[in-house]
């Protein structure tokens, strides 16, 4: 896993959360993990489609807009 559990506690937290328990940050952080590595290959993609290896900013946020999920940002 590559994201840390207090931070991820911590994002709960600010959601709202009084306590939080280990195995509910672990499952966060596992689909946070998930989603953004899912929107890093498709921001990949563009990048290829304009001849680049640079995956720029614009590309993760066309990424995330076509995503079906979180289009909001």
């Amino acid at each position: 896993m590559a994201l840390a559990s207090p931070p991820i506690e911590r994002l709960i937290r600010r959601g709202g959360a009084e306590r939080v328990s280990k195995a509910a940050a672990k499952e966060l952080a596992k689909i946070l993990e998930d989603y953004a590595v899912d929107i890093s290959r498709k921001a990949l993609e563009y990048a290829h489609e304009e001849n680049r290896k640079t995956v720029r900013k614009g590309d993760i946020k066309k990424a995330i807009k076509t995503s079906s999920q979180f289009s909001k940002y």
